[in-house]
Formats: structure tokens, sequence, C-alpha cells
């Protein structure tokens, strides 16, 4: 099969697009998918740039977190999908290790309990966008305890996850006021997805304005900023890795499940929450180098995705 990989640490020059990539065997437990679009998100090129040290899998790694596409086999203990079942998910959960082989490849493996069925009124690429980003927002909100009548901040708001911790907050939990941030061109999509209170970071500091939450949701990796504008009680949620976080701010980061999903298909199909797409892309197999171009500026809008695979 055809996947991009790398075989040391680096920049984008370390991607190679191989042809000659043998199709993994399954475990008793694994779902084997032909991909049909697969995202990128930060954790990839701070992957490739060695960001896991030791924790990582052996190299080569073929890239990337979340996929959707079609099931082609199942493993002899699977019991949630059949062949031809169309599946999404985020394929790495690195409290059970790293995977070797990402989602940019024409096939992919996973355990059955990271994926969901694609739900019927979402698109592939769609599908694609949404794993790590929902679940990462989701959880996040979940761990805080937020809840209806509740305030929040959203630091980076157009981004891919801050774009669902929006609507999240505003169409799920019942948030009383959603303020966010984002650059100017981008205000207005904030507002688009629920946010009371759009904040250009490029004419205000957002720590300097009279507003205060009950939670801010970082996740561009300012929490002493962020505690700054916390009501007595509140506290900071920051999910950019490699922030140094103290009280009460707490660390974020997702334990990737299929039950996640499977919790969110509803409002996914009935259009409450919504995928938000860089409008650069899809980008094309052989363009995965501009995939990661875009994703390593730190101002995608939404998510970047591949589509199609090969």
């Amino acid at each position: 099969m055809k996947a991009w990989s790398y075989k040391q640490y680096g920049g984008p020059e370390v991607l190679k697009l191989e042809s000659d990539v043998a199709v993994p065997e399954l475990n008793d437990d694994q779902v084997l998918i032909k991909v049909v679009a697969a995202a990128l998100n930060p954790v990839d090129y701070k992957r490739r740039g060695g960001a896991f040290g030791a924790y990582d899998s052996p190299l080569p790694i073929i890239p990337g977190f979340d996929a959707a596409g079609v099931v082609v086999k199942v493993g002899s203990k699977v019991e949630s999908f059949k062949e031809g079942d169309e599946v999404y998910g985020d394929i790495n959960d690195p409290y059970a290790g790293m995977k070797q082989l990402g989602t940019l490849a024409e096939y992919t493996i996973t355990e059955e309990r990271l994926l969901a069925l694609k739900p019927k009124n979402v698109s592939f690429v769609e599908a694609a966008s949404l794993p790590l980003a929902i679940q990462t927002a989701y959880g996040g909100l979940e761990t805080a305890k937020f809840s209806e009548g509740k305030s929040i901040l959203v630091l980076g708001g157009a981004g891919g996850v801050g774009s669902l911790v929006i609507q999240l907050a505003k169409h799920i939990f019942g948030a009383s006021n959603v303020a966010a941030t984002s650059s100017t061109a981008k205000l207005d999509l904030l507002k688009t997805l629920g946010a009371d209170l759009a904040i250009d970071y490029t004419q205000h500091n957002f720590e300097d304005l009279p507003h205060k939450y009950d939670l801010v949701y970082d996740t561009i990796g300012q929490p002493d900023k962020a505690v700054k504008v916390l009501k007595e009680g509140g506290s900071a949620l920051v999910v950019a890795v490699g922030a140094a976080v103290a009280p009460p701010a707490f660390a974020y980061s997702l334990n990737a499940s299929g039950e996640y999903l499977k919790k969110l298909n509803p409002y996914l199909d009935s259009g409450k929450v919504k995928a938000v797409l860089d409008p650069k892309g899809p980008f094309p197999f052989d363009k995965v180098e501009d995939a990661f171009a875009l994703i390593e500026t730190n101002h995608a809008t939404g998510k970047v995705v591949v589509h199609p695979i090969a």
C-alpha cells in the first residue's frame, strides 16, 4: 500500500511517500480500515519532531491519529463492527503505547474500543476531522465539571479543538456565556459557532478585559494569563502540549475512546455540532507536506484534512 512515513525525527523534510508498505496484520481485537480521509493535528508534527522521546513507537513511523474509512476485516474477538461498516476514530491511545502505523496510509488498523460508526449525515472528510479534537473538547469540559449556567472563555476559538469547545459548551453543556479569542478575520466564525463574545487578540489582551469566567479552556498554552480572568473558585484547563501549569490551572490530555464518539454522534447527526474544516483543504494524498506546512503555522482554521487517500 501507499503510505507517508519518516525514518528519523525532524522537520517536514523527513516525510517520504512510500508505495510498497505492507498492509498490516490484525490482532484478535483489531479492525482493518480502508482509509477514506485522515486529519492532521498539532501532535503529528510535534511527534515527528521527537516530542514523545522514549515513549514513542520504534521508527519508521507512519503519522496520523485521525481517520474515517470503511471496515475491510475484523479480528476474531471484534463484536461491534463488520466488513463494510463506515467508521471513524482516533486510532492512537498514548496510554496504551503509540502506534507505528498511523492514518496517512491506504489502510490502517486499530482496536475496536477506539472506533465508532460514522454519523450518517456527516461526510468522511468531516468525520476524519473530528475524533481527537472533539474527544479532547468534550473530555476537557467533562473533567472540568463544566455545567449548565456557567461561563467559559475559549483561547484559540477558531482552532480544531477550540471551535468544538465553543459548540459543545453552548449547545450541549448549556453555558450561560461563551467568549472566545481569534484573529480579526475569524471573529464572525466564532459567533456562528455560538460565541456570545468574540475577542480579537490582535486588538485586545483578553486578560486586561473586565470579564471573569468559571472556566478558561486554553488551547494555545497561556495558563499564566488564563488564571487572571477566572472567577473565584474557577479553573483553567490547558490542553497545549508542554505548557507549564500550576493551580488553579490544570493540564488535560486525552484518553481516547470510541465511547466519547458514540455519545456525541446524535449531536453530529442532527447538526447541533458541526465539523470546522480549513478552507485550504482537503489536501490530496500527494500534498501531505502542504497539509503539514499549514498545521505547523498554528493558524489553521478548524481542522486540516487529507482526502482522497492514495
